[in-house]
């Protein structure tokens, strides 16, 4: 237990489960889409922290970090990306495709049945990574349909894509946003906006409540690798991992890219152990 209360106490913004805290404060959620998309936005509700999308049984269903709606009712994802997973069979970055699948199944709970394409609103799919995807050295990449033949002709889905890079060094954004690149990579608080997120985990850390949540998510998730590596005992230890991973996705409420962290196997390992369930 003295581990895990070190551990609480180390986290950071890029810790899922601080972010997702942290961006459940509308004043700061609300100031980071305004800066970033450098717009007013009067107000925005959240449709659900941590959503799981799952239309159909046979498909996979994903677990979305924080959705919010504004005013105008376009609907923004956020996603904190810590690691740039890569397939090993096929040698590619996940992330792109992710972003595909996420955007779909958006889509699908979106609009309702019998309900015209034409009411699906805007939506924009965030994800704030500490990584350079492309290696280009941009702070944000924004992506959206358009004609191969002229660029300019945009296909007008009101789907936008925006994978950010927190290690960027050049391109347009505000101070703001520079500021929460600067914190999220090295915990400097250098603007108000800054010392808004740093006081509000602060804050976190000193709730009973909150720190009790963590405890326990992390002691079942401990609880989830002893058992299955007691499991994986009787065949050999080295597929103790996969046990734990059989177990963890049996539950049903481990995210793909949460049980690959935990279980030390690569994301289309886990993704195959999911086809054979």
């Amino acid at each position: 237990m003295q581990d895990l209360a070190t551990k609480f106490a180390n986290l950071t913004i890029q810790s899922d489960f601080i972010f997702k805290k942290v961006m459940s404060r509308k004043r700061i959620c609300k100031h980071l889409l305004e800066e970033l998309l450098q717009i007013e936005i009067a107000d925005i509700k959240y449709l659900e922290a941590e959503k799981t999308l799952e239309p159909e049984y046979t498909s996979r269903g994903i677990r979305l970090d924080i959705i919010v709606a504004d005013d105008k009712n376009t609907h923004y994802n956020l996603e904190m990306q810590v690691k740039n997973n890569k397939n090993p069979d096929t040698d590619t970055y996940v992330l792109p495709k992710r972003s595909r699948y996420y955007q779909a199944l958006l889509d699908i709970d979106l609009l309702q049945k019998g309900q015209p394409y034409d009411l699906l609103p805007p939506t924009f799919i965030i994800f704030i990574c500490v990584f350079d995807l492309f290696e280009q050295g941009n702070y944000v990449y924004t992506f959206k349909k358009c004609c191969l033949k002229n660029r300019e002709l945009e296909l007008p889905d009101e789907a936008t894509t925006m994978i950010l890079n927190t290690k960027g060094t050049h391109g347009d954004i505000s101070k703001d946003i520079k500021s929460f690149y600067d914190y999220v990579n090295n915990h400097i608080v250098t603007t108000d906006f800054t010392k808004q997120i740093d006081d509000e985990i602060s804050y976190l850390k000193l709730d009973t409540k909150v720190r009790r949540e963590f405890m326990l998510m992390e002691a079942r998730l401990l609880d989830e690798r002893r058992e299955g590596k007691a499991e994986g005992i009787a065949e050999g230890e080295a597929n103790a991992n996969i046990a734990t991973a059989k177990r963890m996705l049996a539950k049903g409420y481990y995210s793909l890219e949460v049980i690959a962290e935990l279980t030390n196997l690569s994301l289309a390992d886990v993704e195959k152990l999911k086809e054979e369930a």
